[in-house]
């Protein structure tokens, strides 16, 4: 989401899904949207984020914050914090409550984190809102409307997969991270174990041909805060497993994958901006088209050592019909 054209609108902001002609988009995908958005509004002045809108619809934490983010171009966090300060700007101006009640109110610890935001958002502090003629910004609520449009060609296949089991390097990142530009955690990790020398050992356990490096992902559990990402190779019948211990004792892990169905999806590009393109396009476009929903199970994506021109890793989505 770019910063001011999408805050200065005056009408409502709306989310708009591409609907086939045959079903549509899922009335249940419309509905929980819907009422994470209600929910948030009723609770605005709450001391509420991303986690309790997740579990006000039943839904876990990791898949609405993704879910959310590439639906709506921003996080339900962003979301809140912009209606929270759209709302206090108009206080300000409207009403003769003091910076510091406002500050508090709109859930701020301070008023000078509450300026520091405000400014940021507005481009004038506290007390210039509370002057005439001071140009503020507009956020207002997300509303959902569906529009009726020619179809579009996403490439994906269907695979199934029985248990699966991988040898990786992994580690914890923050819910938040997910569709947020801001943060380079996950590429500065494949980084990091490239210039540790942490990769080469896994791949060296596989045979030419077959050095496939997976980069997995895990949603986070219920209540928890953070999702584990991985870095490693399949362990199936080509891969050498006489050296595995003492990967294990430094350091690497073992992951497993439940037996599950995957929608797979090719990523053409010269870097890892196609994966999020994709991942946008799966929640836009392929699961109200295909009444498909992600599930809790492990998703990755495949970097071939061979792959075919242009590709730079396909994505496996676990996926159930909704």
């Amino acid at each position: 989401m770019t910063e001011l054209c999408k805050r200065e609108q005056d009408s409502l902001n709306t989310i708009y899904y591409n609907d086939c002609i045959q079903g549509g988009l899922s009335k249940v995908s419309i509905q929980l949207i819907q009422q994470a958005i209600g929910y948030m509004e009723e609770h605005i002045y709450e001391d509420i984020n991303y986690a309790d809108v997740a579990k006000s619809i039943h839904m876990s934490s990791y898949n609405f914050h993704r879910t959310f983010s590439f639906i709506a171009g921003m996080t339900a966090n962003e979301y809140i914090r912009n209606r929270r300060l759209t709302l206090a700007a108009q206080e300000l101006q409207s009403t003769d409550i003091s910076v510091i009640d406002a500050a508090y109110k709109y859930g701020y610890e301070s008023p000078e984190s509450f300026s520091k935001a405000f400014s940021r958002f507005h481009g004038s502090t506290p007390k210039q809102a509370k002057q005439k003629g001071t140009k503020l910004h507009l956020f207002n609520p997300l509303v959902i409307k569906i529009t009726l449009e020619g179809g579009s060609i996403m490439d994906y296949r269907m695979e199934h997969r029985e248990h699966q089991k991988f040898i990786a390097m992994v580690r914890a990142f923050p819910n938040e991270i997910i569709n947020d530009d801001k943060y380079t955690s996950i590429p500065d990790f494949w980084t990091e174990c490239y210039e540790k020398n942490l990769i080469e050992p896994m791949k060296s356990l596989r045979p030419e041909g077959k050095r496939d490096l997976y980069g997995l992902c895990s949603p986070a559990k219920e209540g928890e805060t953070h999702f584990n990402y991985g870095i490693g190779i399949i362990i199936d019948g080509d891969t050498d497993i006489t050296e595995l211990e003492k990967l294990l004792s430094s350091g690497y892990s073992i992951w497993e994958a439940e037996p599950t169905d995957y929608a797979v999806f090719k990523c053409f590009g010269p870097d890892g901006d196609c994966i999020g393109e994709t991942w946008s396009k799966f929640f836009k476009e392929f699961a109200p088209q295909t009444g498909y929903m992600q599930t809790d199970d492990t998703d990755y994506e495949i970097y071939y050592e061979n792959g075919e021109s242009g590709l730079f890793c396909e994505l496996w989505v676990p996926v159930k019909k909704n």
